[in-house]
């Protein structure tokens, strides 16, 4: 019973994500291959990782996985059953306590599943009048221990105006999605200049989709 429910959510979060933005995906420097991934983001709203979920095809969707705030998505019955059955989410712990798992262990741990991962490396959302924040380091810290899974820059327009920080309800608004050239970590490069690099790919696949 459990997994119909899980299935006929995921058909209608799927179904409305695409209704509400009249997003579709553009693969403008890979194909939506069935390879491991980690698409990491520029993070505006709670309804990002959604997107860009749904807008994977389903072969895709099925093994890939979100990793979002724990503190948020187990707030409630309604979002807990969201994040773990139907996203099946890696929930980190954004304020770290004596005990709690590492998030970078729990990254890990599901890339060595099989599964792929939805990241967003700035860490928080950007409220802020800057394009896209510096990254933190997770991002470098998996992808080092992982080196043979691709990571994907993914650029989304106007999704923070369609669920702005502090409201519950969206407003309808046309997005776009745009999947980017993928990067890896090189042999011998530093924290510093992966993030930066990294960064960078994402400021100039921004560029390459910005109207004007």
């Amino acid at each position: 019973m459990t997994r119909l429910l899980a299935r006929a959510f995921a058909g209608l979060i799927t179904g409305f994500t695409r209704l509400l933005t009249g997003a579709k995906a553009r693969w403008i420097g890979c194909a939506p291959i069935p390879v491991q991934r980690i698409y990491f983001a520029n993070h505006s709203s709670h309804a990002d990782f959604v997107l860009i979920w749904a807008s994977l095809p389903p072969v895709l969707r099925v093994r890939t996985r979100p990793v979002a705030g724990a503190d948020y998505w187990e707030n409630g019955r309604l979002r807990n059953f969201i994040i773990h059955q139907v996203l099946h989410g890696v929930l980190i712990e954004r304020d770290t306590k004596q005990g709690s798992r590492d998030p970078i262990e729990a990254m890990v741990a599901a890339l060595d599943l099989g599964d792929s991962l939805i990241l967003f490396p700035e860490g928080t959302r950007n409220t802020t009048d800057e394009v896209l924040l510096p990254f933190k380091s997770g991002l470098y810290r998996v992808a080092s221990q992982r080196p043979q899974v691709e990571l994907v820059p993914v650029w989304m327009e106007n999704l923070g105006r369609v669920l702005p920080k502090g409201e519950t309800i969206p407003v309808p608004l046309l997005c776009s999605i745009n999947f980017g050239a993928p990067v890896r970590v090189v042999p011998g490069e530093d924290k510093a200049a992966f993030l930066e690099r990294a960064r960078r790919a994402l400021l100039e696949l921004a560029a390459s989709v910005r109207p004007g």
